[in-house]
């Protein structure tokens, strides 16, 4: 009894009702989403341009907008990839913490394996988009990749978690939101007034440029103020997991995760249209990060609602395996380790040369994607599952 109530006191976020490791089942509906964000950025998007294309001679150029990241202000689809991608690692926190509190490990162990996996995935950032393994000064970019976006927001969540209820947690998140406005739009910089957001003028590419210097990616986007609001996307997607994992019924779930939806997504149009603060995915503002939560959360609910509730679950078995080894297929594509496209090319480029090129190049993009499918079928099929 003694050893329970530490357990208990270990995790002061956790609800007092949810259900035992052992009675409760997986949540299908996350490993599928997961693979679903991931199918996009491993081919998803070039073989739907592809059948497009196909389709209608040449792609329709609403797709066309909504497969492009916006220029600064707005939002596409494609801009939702990688703030759902922190969104369902936060949505997994609350499972994989309080199994393995349930199975005995300490505070402390937890802490080390919170350390561990940010610097693992700090440095994985820097091999797949900073340039690491080149061993060259001149090209190392320190801090430009989604994976080291997500190292800091699961740093700062995993310790939240473990040290606050849900009310602190509530609070840390918004202290997040509207600390990162009132530094933007309050905090004069380099000459410009306050409120400046240019794509080469704001506080937050003004902190990266004097913090990083020379080891800057040299792009629009921003890392380390914006570390504020990763943390608060990762954070958004923490209060899914809470929702998912509560004793409560499936219905009262899923009402939850819609109603949690909508509210981001009024908050964030509302901050962009009435509090001037636009939505703006290169500096990460407060009202994109809850413009997107708030997809993420109906996203979720939308999967959870066929996969989990109507049981429907043979459409996301491909997406389920993709989510199964995410990270392991992000560094292997995006760090072009295994070139996927490529090998298509080499093997189904002849024949697809004599189809004409719409149809040829759904052909080779549809191959490359087979290709990444199948390699992660097979570690599938063997339970090889590379966690960190």
């Amino acid at each position: 009894m003694a050893q329970d109530d530490a357990r208990h006191r270990s995790y002061p976020q956790a609800d007092q009702a949810a259900p035992s490791l052992a009675d409760r089942p997986r949540i299908a509906a996350l490993d599928a989403l997961r693979g679903f964000d991931m199918f996009w950025i491993v081919g998803g998007r070039e073989l739907v341009l592809a059948a497009a294309g196909f389709a209608w001679a040449s792609p329709p150029a609403w797709i066309e907008h909504q497969l492009e990241h916006a220029a600064w202000e707005g939002f596409t689809a494609w801009d939702l990839i990688m703030p759902l991608f922190l969104f369902v690692v936060g949505a997994a926190m609350p499972f994989s913490f309080s199994r393995r509190i349930e199975q005995g490990q300490t505070k402390a162990g937890l802490y080390l394996k919170i350390v561990r996996r940010t610097i693992i995935l700090f440095i994985l950032g820097m091999v797949v988009q900073g340039n690491l393994l080149a061993f060259d000064l001149s090209t190392l970019h320190l801090f430009s990749n989604t994976l080291q976006a997500i190292a800091v927001g699961y740093l700062v969540a995993g310790f939240v978690i473990l040290n606050a209820g849900i009310r602190g947690q509530v609070l840390l998140t918004l202290f997040l939101l509207v600390g990162y406005w009132l530094l933007l739009m309050f905090v004069p910089f380099d000459g410009h007034g306050a409120g400046t957001l240019e794509p080469n003028a704001n506080l937050a590419l003004a902190v990266d440029t004097f913090v990083l210097g020379r080891f800057r990616d040299g792009t629009t986007y921003t890392w380390i103020l914006s570390s504020m609001t990763f943390t608060a996307t990762v954070m958004l997607g923490v209060f899914s997991g809470h929702i998912l994992r509560a004793k409560a019924s499936e219905w009262k779930k899923l009402i939850r995760l819609v109603v949690l939806g909508l509210a981001c997504l009024a908050g964030g149009w509302a901050w962009a249209e009435w509090g001037g603060f636009p939505i703006i995915k290169h500096i990460w503002t407060s009202s994109m990060t809850l413009w997107a939560a708030g997809w993420s959360y109906l996203l979720l609910a939308l999967f959870y609602l066929v996969i989990d509730i109507a049981g429907f679950r043979r459409w996301a078995f491909p997406f389920i395996v993709i989510g199964m080894n995410a990270i392991t297929i992000y560094v292997t594509y995006v760090g072009r380790f295994i070139p996927f496209r490529n090998i298509s090319e080499s093997l189904v480029g002849g024949a697809a040369r004599h189809l004409g090129s719409n149809a040829g190049a759904l052909v080779v993009e549809t191959t490359s994607v087979l290709l990444v499918w199948l390699l992660l079928y097979h570690l599938y099929r063997q339970k090889i599952f590379l966690r960190i």
